[in-house]
């Protein structure tokens, strides 16, 4: 067993590569978890996050580069040495067993005495909110019951690292809702150093303190989930992580004194907020987030209090509207750009557009956008 002098530990991984063949899963990885963080890998299918994982995990050898618990290189230690607890997708709680005994297993291997053993068990049932089930058999919990025993498993050793490899991913909507802050509260409650995969932006973003995006394996980008949304690096991370409108264009004139573009995009001009290393006459792409467009039947009060010399307010016709429950999304064709417009209604303001209907004329009113260079 890695011993690391404590049972919360510091992971870092330096330098990870990965490959299948030919192909990379991963290329170059570097990132660090701080003692009793809970970061989330996340990523689109084959991004290379769950290998990852199972490198931290002892599972899988890399290729190349080291992975440390605080000071510790445990890079070529075995699984069962590195002090670590892992919770799976697939929950895979004995059948034959109760949940007590579910719970206990790894401790009995680790000869812990019947005491001892006893007092965690019965401690983590109630930390899991499951008191008056160690009778019961896995064939008798929910979905969400089961997954929360196996997070007792997990922790019964009181490993120094905790790992979660998409672990809800094969509830339903509404179980995944309710339990990913159930996990966010344990994690919490233990001070466990965690890293949790998923592939999914808003259960990361739910549960994180800090994100790693992974793409093809490398790292696209670390940060909080605010950083992440409100400054994506890449035109990949804006659309990964929200709804976005996509925009070609040539930069044609630069406001130096508010960093403010006027950007050709089809037949139209738009203002763009642009960083110090964009020019004129470069191609950049803008993103608009679907919640930043604000649609209008006539360029109203709002619309003009907002009014500036760099606002974006664009004639249209509104081609479609779905009501999705917690908001409306609807789509307006912009003269002079070749693609609709997505814009999305949340609250309230959404009852405010069923009286318009598909046809009508609107006005779009762009309240914040971001450049990339293109391509």
């Amino acid at each position: 067993m890695v011993r690391v002098g404590r049972l919360v530990v510091r992971v870092l991984v330096s330098d990870v590569s990965k490959k299948y063949g030919n192909v990379y899963a991963l290329k170059n990885i570097n990132l660090r978890v701080d003692d009793g963080v809970l970061l989330c890998i996340l990523g689109p299918s084959g991004s290379g996050k769950s290998t990852l994982l199972r490198i931290i995990a002892g599972l899988i050898a890399p290729d190349q580069g080291r992975i440390f618990f605080d000071d510790v290189d445990v890079t070529d230690l075995p699984a069962w040495k590195r002090n670590v607890g892992m919770v799976f997708q697939n929950i895979a709680l004995f059948p034959h067993l109760s949940v007590y005994e579910n719970i206990a297993f790894g401790a009995k291997l680790r000869k812990l005495s019947r005491d001892e053993i006893d007092r965690r068990v019965k401690e983590l049932l109630k930390l899991i909110r499951l008191e008056g089930y160690e009778k019961r058999k896995p064939n008798e919990l929910s979905g969400g019951e089961a997954q929360r025993v196996a997070i007792a498993r997990a922790l019964m050793t009181d490993p120094a690292v905790l790992l979660f490899d998409e672990p809800l991913g094969h509830l339903d909507a509404k179980l995944r809702e309710s339990l990913k802050f159930e996990i966010r509260r344990i994690v919490r409650e233990t001070k466990k150093t965690t890293l949790y995969v998923t592939h999914d932006q808003g259960e990361a973003f739910a549960i994180a303190d800090y994100i790693y995006i992974l793409n093809r394996g490398v790292v696209e980008q670390g940060g909080t989930p605010v950083e992440l949304y409100e400054n994506p690096r890449s035109p990949f991370i804006a659309e990964f992580i929200g709804s976005t409108n996509f925009l070609k264009g040539k930069v044609v004139e630069i406001h130096r004194d508010v960093n403010i573009a006027k950007v050709l995009t089809g037949d139209i001009e738009v203002f763009v907020p642009v960083r110090e290393d964009i020019n004129v006459g470069e191609n950049i792409l803008v993103g608009i987030r679907s919640e930043d467009i604000k649609v209008g039947r006539e360029v109203s009060e709002d619309l003009i209090k907002r009014n500036s010399p760099y606002t974006n307010i664009l004639a249209g016709k509104l081609s479609k509207k779905i009501f999705i429950g917690p908001y409306l999304r609807l789509e307006v064709s912009v003269n002079g750009l070749e693609e609709p417009l997505k814009a999305d209604v949340y609250g309230e303001d959404r009852y405010k557009y069923l009286n318009i209907d598909e046809g009508d004329r609107v006005y779009v009113l762009i309240t914040k956008s971001t450049a990339f260079k293109y391509p």
